[in-house]
């Protein structure tokens, strides 16, 4: 899906927060003039490897691109593990160094991380009612904080699409 209209959002994404699950805080308008992807991910999950396309990418364009990953357990319970888990498995197996959220819910209801609630309310984000349909779901920001794209979780980060959409 892609905001062909580039219609802005309604409710500023720089508002926002991050809680890392270092326990450090990412004041998301620190981003301004980057572009932030920003994906639900599992540890147990058939996209997993992803991880190591999302570590490239982050790699690839380190001035433009800041790469967010927001581990859930959403989906047949695919993230059991700790905040602390989580990491030392991303770091391990596929080297990952972009920041991780603390583990949260990212599908509609009271648990709901208030990243995702922007990410797929139109209301907030100005166009996009996409909740994630499964782990690896991808949402793109541009630098000026507006909601562009969304990907299926089947979208390699390095398929020609995203590399299009990062351009």
């Amino acid at each position: 899906m892609k905001n062909e209209e580039a219609v802005k959002p309604n409710q500023s994404l720089y508002n926002y927060a991050v809680d890392l699950n270092n326990g450090k805080r990412l004041e998301l308008s620190e981003l301004k003039g980057k572009k932030i992807m920003l994906i639900n991910t599992a540890s147990d999950c058939g996209y997993t490897n992803q991880y190591e396309q999302l570590q490239e990418l982050y790699k690839r364009l380190p001035e433009k691109l800041v790469i967010i990953g927001f581990p859930a357990n959403d989906f047949k319970e695919q993230e059991k593990g700790s905040d602390e888990q989580i990491a030392a498995f991303c770091k391990v197996n596929y080297g990952v160094t972009f920041p991780l959220a603390k583990k949260s819910s990212v599908l509609s209801g009271p648990l709901q991380n208030n990243i995702f609630h922007w990410l797929s309310h139109a209301e907030e984000n100005g166009w996009c009612n996409r909740q994630p349909t499964w782990n690896f779901s991808k949402y793109l920001v541009n630098e000026e904080g507006v909601l562009t794209h969304y990907f299926d979780p089947a979208v390699s980060p390095l398929s020609d699409e995203v590399i299009k959409a990062l351009e």
